[in-house]
């Protein structure tokens, strides 16, 4: 059945149980990629623990898909770890996630700029070291819209959340040791800057209520992923318009050098269609060229969401040929999938 309120119309059966029953659908879909673990409630590659090679793992709350069980798989994540609706896994989860994948080699924590996240991966990175599994972590902090939000004490981590576990996840893949897979992630954090913008809120299955009210004609710049508000709202303009604010917001904090080469990854809320994601990415890639740098790699789509929310958020990463190759390289996860 589906589940309305005034606000809100969603497949569900029970609105407590939505995570647990979409992990499970999600394994259901792709068995050959990933398992399930429904008492730790995560998800699993298939094949892990793999000997000798450092696993990455993930997660957040939930109501971001595909981030992060969709991004399991061949070159990307070993397992993630779904929290509760925008809720912060627990550290059990994050453990259990370690110890399912951990194949001698070491674990990276790739781990967004939430405080809940940061301080929950911290206390498994410990726990895991106490039972004798190497752990690295790198906190992910690539939103220049504001410097702190309802949720992070600094910068949000936002869209290179997917490209860190793209990349690091190909150097692992290729034999990268612990070490050289952690830096990896560090320069791609490091090299690129995010910017979001929402033209409508959305509604979590526990509330059934929008989490803020936009007026209509308005928009907002700088949205969180949770819906945390942005530097302003704005009368929304044309996208031309809109870009412009994104691509500057991005490239004046970022300040990649004259002729770099760039991924520009173009990114939908949940809510946005690909005809108007496709329209925003040929406006940021001519406005990305007049700003003096190629767009050499791009992705567009929904890839790290905010439940049915409208909007789209704009990732540019300074590559360089080590970041360009592992980005190249083979892919085979839920969501993701080039080379393989």
């Amino acid at each position: 059945m589906a589940v309305e309120t005034t606000h809100m119309r969603k497949f569900l059966n029970e609105p407590a149980r939505v995570v647990k029953e979409s992990l499970a659908g999600l394994a259901a879909a792709h068995p050959d990629l990933v398992r399930y673990d429904a008492a730790a409630q995560i998800i699993v590659r298939r094949d892990a623990p793999r000997k000798g090679k450092v696993a990455l793992i993930s997660g957040g709350g939930s109501g971001h898909e595909p981030l992060h069980g969709g991004f399991v798989g061949l070159g990307m994540l070993d397992a993630a770890c779904p929290g509760e609706v925008f809720t912060s896994p627990v550290p059990a989860q994050m453990l259990a996630a370690t110890k399912a994948v951990d194949g001698g080699a070491g674990v990276v924590h790739i781990v967004k700029n939430y405080t809940g996240d940061v301080l929950n991966f911290k206390l498994a990175a410990e726990d895991a070291a106490d039972e004798g599994i190497k752990v690295t972590s790198v906190v992910i902090d690539d939103d220049v819209a504001v410097q702190d939000s309802l949720y992070t004490a600094g910068r949000r981590g936002v869209g290179a959340t997917v490209l860190a576990e793209k990349i690091a996840g190909a150097a692992a893949e290729g034999g990268a040791e612990l070490a050289k897979v952690t830096d990896i992630v560090k320069r791609v954090n490091d090299r690129a800057r995010s910017f979001g913008v929402a033209l409508s809120s959305c509604v979590p299955p526990a509330s059934g209520k929008p989490i803020f009210d936009l007026p209509e004609g308005q928009i907002e710049l700088g949205i969180g992923i949770h819906g945390e508000p942005g530097r302003k709202r704005a009368t929304l303009g044309h996208a031309a318009e809109i870009v412009d604010v994104m691509v500057e917001a991005v490239i004046s904090d970022l300040k990649p050098r004259s002729g770099a080469k760039v991924l520009a990854f173009v990114n939908g809320m949940g809510g946005t269609p690909l005809l108007e994601l496709y329209l925003l990415y040929g406006e940021v890639d001519k406005k990305l060229r007049a700003a003096g740098v190629e767009p050499a790699r791009n992705l567009v789509g929904s890839y790290i969401t905010s439940l049915e929310m409208a909007g789209a958020s704009l990732t540019v990463l300074e590559l360089d040929e080590e970041l360009s190759k592992l980005w190249d390289a083979p892919v085979h996860t839920p969501a993701l999938r080039w080379g393989a």
